[in-house]
């Protein structure tokens, strides 16, 4: 086991991804996908990534990274249902999805958020559903397999608390019963962060002996949409929300099979177009050329002081922000980079070898994006190349 890192320490993959090496010319033209998706998975098997659900519904697509003049190649469509905001980790050559929040079949009322836990078995590109149930809700979670056999989960909303709250609001009428559905959604998003009882636990799943574990508490409020950068065994979870509509720019290290394996990170820098720094949730992260890239990600203007003030309903009137800033971590410090060419959030990062690949993510009028782009480090500034 090696000994506690601090995030100086070179981070080398993306969560649930092996780093890939592949040679790029400087006019390496990257194939967009044949559909837009956000709040989707990805997953990195070799030199082949895979990419679906969300706003795709049941596809799921594979590019060959070595093979990229064959462009993105249908897959099997996912057995479950459709679902949003699920988490994807990769053990051997088998994809395993868990979480996220969907309808159960046409007929349901409101979404739910899913317990169920399905593989993909990439030889046979075939999908079976796994006899597990998740014991927390694992909306919005982070995950990543620190030695290829088990499985760690990181945040999740609360099941029986977020299903309760989809079924209210999606079936009191809004024209009809105003009041009641406002009550609704007052009483939710005015709650405190630690009463919406978001999975505080670090838990591992072992699919070759389908048990679960609690690895113990995380010391911090938990995120859902976080970004998650892993290191060997190690992780950094980055930024995402504490509540629904908020924040926190906090960055921290998760070191696996450490007593005490938690540790706080320097967090994100304020932007020079913000006066602080809101956090984000959804943005795009890797490692390329020594460094940490962060980029993109949605929050709500505003939301930090209004919280800070004691109104939970930090959000409330604030319209959401997609955004163009990136942040370099790099000789013990972060600091804000150029832009984005355009805003962007909730898409998918893959490791390649000098930088990441941002493919889809959603735009600021909500549409879902089908571009594929690299990040890349110079070493002096961040260059996005189409």
């Amino acid at each position: 086991m090696n000994k506690v890192k601090p995030l100086t320490s070179a981070l080398l993959a993306l969560p649930f991804l092996a780093a890939f090496s592949v040679s790029a010319h400087a006019n390496q033209a990257w194939p967009d996908l044949p559909d837009g998706v956000k709040n989707g998975v990805g997953a990195q098997i070799e030199s082949k990534i895979y990419v679906g659900l969300g706003s795709m519904g049941k596809q799921f697509y594979m590019l060959d990274l070595e093979q990229l003049d064959k462009g993105w190649q249908k897959q099997a469509d996912f057995s479950g249902p459709a679902r949003d905001g699920a988490t994807a980790s990769v053990i051997g050559d088998d994809i395993y999805i868990f979480g996220g929040s969907g309808k159960v079949d046409s007929n349901a009322k409101s979404p739910i958020v899913f317990d169920s836990v399905y593989r993909f078995d990439a030889d046979a590109n075939s999908w079976s559903e796994v006899a597990t149930k998740a014991p927390v809700g694992l909306l919005g979670a982070a995950s990543y397999s620190p030695d290829d056999e088990q499985i760690l989960f990181f945040g999740g909303y609360n099941k029986g608390k977020f299903d309760q709250y989809l079924h209210d609001v999606l079936t009191t009428d809004s024209k009809e019963e105003p009041e009641k559905w406002q009550k609704i959604v007052s009483d939710f998003m005015g709650m405190k962060p630690t009463d919406y009882q978001w999975n505080r636990q670090v838990l591992s799943y072992t699919p070759s002996t389908n048990e679960w574990q609690d690895l113990g508490a995380s010391p911090y409020l938990p995120n859902c949409g976080a970004a998650l950068v892993v290191d060997d065994e190690n992780a950094l979870l980055i930024s995402g929300e504490i509540k629904p509509g908020l924040r926190t720019a906090e960055v921290k290290s998760y070191h696996f099979g450490e007593a005490q394996p938690w540790l706080s990170e320097h967090p994100l820098p304020t932007p020079s177009s913000q006066p602080q720094q809101e956090g984000v949730a959804g943005a795009f992260a890797g490692f390329s050329n020594g460094v940490v890239l962060v980029a993109g990600g949605a929050n709500f203007h505003g939301a930090k002081l209004t919280f800070d003030k004691g109104n939970m309903f930090a959000h409330n009137g604030l319209p959401k922000a997609f955004n163009a800033e990136t942040y370099v971590f790099a000789d013990g410090a972060w600091k804000q980079d150029v832009n984005l060419k355009e805003p962007l959030a909730y898409g998918v990062s893959f490791s390649i070898d000098d930088g990441i690949l941002m493919v889809g993510g959603e735009n600021p009028d909500s549409s879902a994006s089908p571009k594929v782009t690299k990040l890349a480090w110079n070493g002096k500034h961040v260059e996005q190349q189409d």
